[in-house]
């Protein structure tokens, strides 16, 4: 299946119970400015596009939100805790992007989107989130084209220093998402 634009994206995603009920799951905590993001988004998008019937694990649902009030890891991990209650079985995996700048040893985060935008890859750089609506918003700060198009490149932030582009590297080679999804085509720093 093709998708050519963010509106066949996000009705593909609709249409998926299973996104759809991590979302809804997410949305029950309420965390300031949430958004599942990273492989859960990606790899839906080259499942699809390769024509696998059954989806490919990801690592861990990765869910992100910002709050500068309370930056104690420990916050992140009772958050996990309270989604493995409402739904066992997810790997999930939550942060505080108020936080992971220290981490990461990079400037602070201004949101939970500007976080997004500095994810390694432009097909890694999306999120998802389900409003008081049940309308399902897409975050997609390079757009989703290099994800519909099978292009796996750093993001602009990546290629700002040799260091930079060194773990976007790496990554490459951890991840051996080549070898998951053969169509991908890989972009060097």
């Amino acid at each position: 299946m093709e998708i050519h634009n963010k509106n066949n994206l996000v009705g593909l995603i609709k249409r998926d119970e299973w996104m759809m009920k991590i979302l809804r799951v997410v949305k029950e905590l309420n965390l300031p400015d949430w958004w599942v993001c990273a492989g859960f988004v990606r790899s839906k998008i080259w499942d699809t596009i390769h024509g696998y019937r059954n989806r490919t694990p990801i690592p861990d649902v990765d869910v992100i939100y910002f709050d500068p009030l309370i930056v104690d890891e420990s916050q992140e991990k009772k958050w996990e805790e309270r989604l493995i209650n409402l739904a066992p079985g997810i790997p999930w995996s939550v942060k505080n992007e108020a936080r992971m700048h220290l981490v990461n040893n990079i400037p602070p985060y201004t949101s939970s989107l500007d976080a997004i935008s500095k994810f390694p890859e432009t097909a890694t750089a999306l999120g998802l989130k389900v409003d008081e609506n049940e309308q399902l918003i897409l975050a997609a700060p390079h757009g989703i084209e290099d994800a519909i198009h099978l292009q796996l490149k750093p993001t602009p932030y990546m290629i700002q220093t040799p260091d930079m582009c060194k773990i976007y590297e790496e990554r490459i080679i951890k991840k051996d998402w080549k070898s998951i999804w053969p169509l991908i085509r890989v972009h060097h720093c």
